[in-house]
């Protein structure tokens, strides 16, 4: 086999292991799979995947350098698409992760947390009850995420009834259930990567002459959720009061 074969053989199996590693992520966005089957394929193969790539990458372009041979282009766009592979998994050495608490229910008000009544324990792959687990899991929130605050608002009930769907729609997320008499709506949403989906409730209720918006995000699968929800929630608060 010609060096520029072999050149072209190795760029190959990198662009394959990236597509590989994109499939495994996005898998489950193109309906190919559950979401928690792209997690796990990703966490088992992906870094396999990586140095894969990077070995033989690297071995070529030694190889080409010490014989001086010409075309150490394509082996180091490779050994480059191996590295884009590993992203993950050098970050979480460069960077100190974040420690995030192992619950997976966060709302704006943990004392009286909004209550599902469209969406039930029988939703399409959950594993997670929707019923709220008390002072266990409201002392991980508010010790981890103290900023999290019912948003309150000048506008009349059903003014801030209809810019909460409007936002939340805005955001991508999938409205379910819009109940006007009780100011309540329903929704799912999914994370940009493997696709998991998380259901969202949101009440309005009357605060003096204003209104409060009170919201509540939860996975479906896992005990953790990286932070997920509380981030939804916030980004959701920030673009309301915008």
């Amino acid at each position: 086999m010609t060096s520029i074969k072999i050149n072209n053989l190795i760029l190959g199996i990198a662009i394959i292991a990236l597509g590989f590693a994109a499939l495994m992520v996005f898998g489950s966005s193109l309906g190919f799979w559950e979401p928690i089957v792209g997690f796990g394929l990703s966490r088992q193969y992906n870094n396999y995947l990586g140095m894969l790539v990077v070995v033989i990458s690297v071995s070529r372009f030694a190889y080409l350098y010490q014989s001086k041979n010409r075309g150490l282009f394509k082996p180091f766009v490779s050994f480059v698409v191996g590295g884009i592979i590993l992203c993950p998994a050098i970050m979480s050495f460069i960077v100190t992760p974040m420690r995030y608490p192992a619950i997976h229910d966060i709302t704006t008000n943990v004392d009286n947390p909004p209550t599902f009544t469209f969406l039930d324990n029988n939703r399409k792959g959950a594993k997670n009850s929707l019923v709220y687990g008390g002072k266990k899991v409201s002392e991980q929130q508010l010790k981890s995420y103290p900023q999290i605050q019912a948003i309150t608002t000048d506008s009349s009930i059903t003014d801030a009834y209809k810019e909460a769907v409007i936002v939340a729609k805005s955001m991508g997320w999938n409205i379910v259930k819009e109940d006007l008499q009780d100011y309540h709506f329903e929704a799912t949403a999914r994370t940009p990567f493997f696709n998991f989906v998380d259901d969202i409730v949101v009440e309005i209720s009357h605060i003096g002459n204003g209104s409060r918006i009170d919201i509540r995000s939860v996975s479906r699968i896992g005990r953790g959720d990286r932070g997920v929800n509380a981030k939804r929630i916030m980004n959701y608060i920030k673009e309301f009061e915008q």
